[in-house]
């Protein structure tokens, strides 16, 4: 008989702990359903949703790097993450709210079960927003202009900074059971990792990587081989952190046992494992590469063949050759002399050696005929290298381009945007100062052009004709129209539009 009963009694056990877990993953279930339908969490995933179908179709011109765009994914979660925070923590005080905490007592969920259920709500929220991370990497993946490759680590920070959020604030409402200590503590994050209360430390590694989002704002991407971001190490560490939280949370709703206690080491274990390693310094290997990408480029860099000229890149950006190469056949085709058949080196450089988020500029060559074309492509980059393209043709080389101050830059301006699809909108978008009257600053991949204001009325009024008869002078006058010191007025007189009345003077 006793052995009987004691059978029994270990069925009856089983079954209970079944029957436990049965219910709280069917109220993990509930909770996350009123956790996605709440307003806080549908608007800010509303937002999330148009900011992707907005901002992505036109990141980066349409000819992403995807070293860049796997980043571009993490800042716009935060928002996600901060209401799931606020709805996580209102759900776990909906008892204290309402009065009915003393109620649960008689239930067969303790309040541990029930703060785990809460926090397993959390986890579609974050698997929500990994689908808008896909989609828009997918969409930037998929467009014809990228170049490059992700990493998977970058693309789990927004998911998982969502998830870590509302552990938090699973954890704030066992902690703190008021309703105004999830406010109070987001102020505090913003303190801490907007306001610059955290110790950002130096570099491009150190104690800035324990924040959820470490940004880096460059403007020139970098080949994936030189980024080396520890952005596994940081997935790890998150991870291991909404890990902890959650655990610390059940323990907080009164969780006891060997398994918690194991959960809670192993998961602090991950976070010190991820975050230790994410702080250490960048690799001397990688300091290395970065130098001899920025120094010699060539030695990195296979070339290919265009028409005459000869296209040299990092191995991500080999597809871009073509599109490069049309922009040169445009700007020749409406140059004379030997220019017209010109052979051309169009060789990609970088700088590197100041890290990620340096914007440091690039010297110009002193090589005959190589043109540098940069990183980014697309928008305003298309005139600037056109613009290369052109005084290097002028002038020879790109050190002596960038000190052209006489008539020739009005040859230089024309062959560069005569053949774009909008050239005067070209013209306003090559200059610093977005004009197309008066004098102002060329921009180009290196050294920056000077155009006066003669100049400018010159160049205005040749894109307004039609540009084969324009073409059709250059080619006539080519030797004297590249003639070192030639002014604008003869420039003008030999193209049949009208002189400027001030003479030659750049700023």
């Amino acid at each position: 008989m006793t052995a009987v009963l004691e059978e029994t009694s270990v069925e009856v056990r089983s079954a209970g702990r079944r029957g436990s877990w049965a219910a709280v993953f069917a109220l993990a279930r509930f909770e996350a359903r009123r956790l996605l339908l709440s307003i806080p969490v549908l608007l800010a995933l509303a937002v999330y949703a148009a900011w992707i179908v907005w901002q992505t179709p036109d990141f980066e011109n349409g000819y992403p790097a995807l070293q860049d765009a796997d980043r571009a994914t993490q800042s716009t979660p935060l928002l996600v993450g901060l209401a799931v925070l606020v709805c996580a923590n209102r759900a776990v005080l909906r008892s204290v709210r309402r009065d009915t905490e003393r109620h649960f007592a008689v239930l067969v969920l303790p309040r541990s079960l029930r703060t785990a259920a809460h926090a397993l709500a959390v986890v579609p929220a974050a698997l929500l927003t990994g689908v808008g991370v896909l989609g828009q990497f997918g969409w930037a993946a998929l467009s014809s202009g990228a170049v490059g490759s992700g990493s998977p680590g970058e693309l789990l920070v927004g998911p998982l900074t969502v998830l870590l959020f509302g552990m938090l604030g699973v954890l704030v409402a066992r902690l703190v059971p008021s309703l105004i200590a999830a406010p109070m503590f987001i102020v505090l994050l913003l303190v801490l990792f907007v306001g610059g209360g955290f110790p950002a430390g130096g570099g491009e590694r150190g104690t800035r990587w324990l924040e959820p989002v470490v940004s880096v704002a460059n403007s020139k991407a970098l080949p994936s081989a030189l980024m080396d971001r520890p952005a596994a190490w940081h997935a790890l560490y998150l991870a291991g952190l909404a890990l902890t939280v959650a655990v610390l949370a059940v323990l907080a709703g009164g969780g006891r046992g060997w398994t918690l206690s194991g959960a809670l080491a192993a998961a602090v274990a991950l976070a010190l494992t991820g975050g230790i390693l994410q702080t250490g310094d960048l690799p001397a290997a990688t300091k290395a590469a970065r130098e001899r990408a920025s120094v010699s480029p060539e030695k990195e860099q296979p070339c290919v063949r265009r028409g005459t000229s000869t296209y040299c890149a990092f191995p991500e950006w080999k597809p871009r050759a073509d599109t490069w190469a049309g922009v040169v056949h445009d700007v020749q085709s409406g140059a004379g002399g030997a220019a017209h058949t010109q052979p051309l080196v169009v060789r990609q450089r970088i700088d590197a050696r100041y890290g990620l988020d340096s914007d440091a500029a690039i010297e110009p060559s002193t090589t005959p005929h190589q043109v540098t074309v940069g990183t980014a492509w697309g928008g305003n980059r298309v005139p600037e290298f056109s613009a290369a393209v052109a005084a290097v043709l002028v002038a020879g080389d790109e050190k002596a381009a960038g000190s052209l101050c006489d008539g020739r830059m009005v040859t230089v301006m024309w062959l560069a945007l005569n053949r774009l699809p909008d050239p005067m909108t070209s013209l306003r978008n090559v200059r610093l100062d977005d004009s197309v009257t008066g004098s102002a600053i060329v921009l180009s991949p290196t050294d920056p052009m000077n155009m006066t204001a003669g100049q400018t009325d010159v160049v205005r009024e040749l894109l307004g004709r039609p540009a084969g008869s324009v073409a059709t002078r250059v080619k006539a006058h080519w030797a004297e129209l590249t003639a070192p010191k030639v002014t604008t007025a003869r420039v003008a007189q030999l193209l049949g539009v009208t002189a400027p009345k001030a003479a030659d003077k750049c700023e």
